[in-house]
């Protein structure tokens, strides 16, 4: 929808510096380095600071993700990357597979902001990506940024929300378990 105006949060702002990774799937490397570009500024305005990974596609971006999630001590994450629909199905596969798993682990409490553009051509992806332009990379960081400054508001403890497969047990008063 050409023309078209949205409406931008204000940009959050922090009492503590955020830490931030960004994870980048540079097949489209033009691309992906404006995405990069637009995330790192952002984050930067909000006085974070970033670490870049790149990871060799789109699929492979949730996975580091969640590695740096288990291994590494960030505040939140920036997925980047381009999927441009080709001639068969993988395109789906790609574009559907990795936005449910980033959407996923959004749900378990990780703040992570989805830039991984799916476009019909590269004209589409140069301009989604463009920081002068669409910045969906610099969209992509704000909305990290803001799901982080929601988690320091409501405490920041992970609660184990979604699907962990931890199981509490409770003790009974006779001394036995129960779920």
């Amino acid at each position: 929808m050409a023309g078209a105006s949205h409406y931008i949060l204000p940009r959050p702002e922090f009492d503590a510096p955020v830490r931030m990774l960004i994870v980048v799937a540079p097949y489209y490397k033009d691309v992906a380095d404006n995405l990069v570009s637009g995330a790192t500024a952002e984050i930067e305005a909000a006085g974070g600071t970033v670490e870049v990974i790149e990871v060799p596609g789109a699929l492979e971006v949730p996975t580091a993700i969640a590695m740096a999630e288990r291994l590494g001590n960030y505040d939140g994450y920036v997925a980047l990357g381009c999927v441009i629909r080709g001639e068969t199905t993988h395109y789906d596969t790609v574009c559907n597979d990795s936005s449910r798993a980033i959407q996923l682990m959004g749900l378990q409490g990780l703040c992570i902001g989805n830039g991984i553009l799916t476009v019909e051509n590269k004209a589409q992806a140069d301009v989604r990506a463009d920081p002068k332009a669409q910045n969906k990379g610099g969209g992509a960081a704000a909305a990290a940024l803001h799901l982080i400054a929601l988690e320091r508001k409501w405490g920041g403890a992970r609660k184990g929300v979604g699907f962990t497969g931890d199981i509490l047990l409770a003790r009974n008063k006779d001394g036995s378990d129960h779920a």
